[in-house]
C-alpha cells in the first residue's frame, strides 16, 4: 500500500476525531476521573474542585485547537495550503497551547507535576509559532507570485 497525501490527511483527520472523542469523555466524565485520579494518589486534602477547572479551563482551549486544525485539514484537501486564513488558524493554535500552559501552570499551585504538562504545551506553542511564522513567509511569498504572472 502507497501512503500518499490524502491517506495521510485522512490518518490526521481520524486522529483528530479520536482526540475529539477522547476529550468528550473527558468533559463528560471529569467528576469521576477527578475523584478516581484524587484515591488513586491518596490526595485526601484534595476535593477535586481545583483539579477539575483546570481540565475544563484547558478542554475549551482543547476544542479550539481541534476545530482550527479540522479546518487547516479541510483546507489542505482543497488545496489551499499558503494562505492567510491558515496563517490565522495556526496562530489560534499556538494561543491555544499557550492557553493551557497558563492554565497548568497556574494548577501547580496546587498539584506540581501539572508543570510538566505547563512546560509541554509552552514548548508547543512555541513550535506552532514556528511553523505559522513560516506558513507566514509562504503565503506572503505566493501572493507576491501571483501578483507578478
Amino acid at each position: 500500500m502507497k501512503w500518499t497525501e490524502d491517506r495521510s490527511l485522512v490518518l490526521s483527520q481520524i486522529c483528530l476525531g479520536l482526540f475529539a472523542l477522547l476529550l468528550a469523555a473527558l468533559d463528560i466524565g471529569c467528576y469521576w476521573a477527578v475523584g478516581w485520579f484524587i484515591s488513586l494518589r491518596n490526595m485526601p486534602w484534595q476535593n477535586g474542585a481545583a483539579l477539575m477547572a483546570v481540565i475544563y479551563l484547558c478542554s475549551v482551549f482543547g476544542w479550539l485547537l481541534l476545530n482550527k486544525l479540522w479546518g487547516l485539514l479541510r483546507n489542505m484537501k482543497k488545496g489551499v495550503v499558503f494562505a492567510e486564513e491558515n496563517v490565522r488558524r495556526l496562530r489560534c493554535v499556538s494561543w491555544c497551547c499557550a492557553g493551557a500552559a497558563a492554565v497548568c501552570l497556574l494548577g501547580c499551585a496546587f498539584y506540581l507535576p501539572l508543570l510538566f504538562l505547563s512546560m509541554a504545551a509552552g514548548f508547543m506553542a512555541l513550535i506552532v509559532r514556528i511553523v505559522k511564522n513560516v506558513f507566514q513567509q509562504a503565503a506572503a511569498m505566493k501572493s507576491e507570485l501571483d501578483f507578478t504572472v
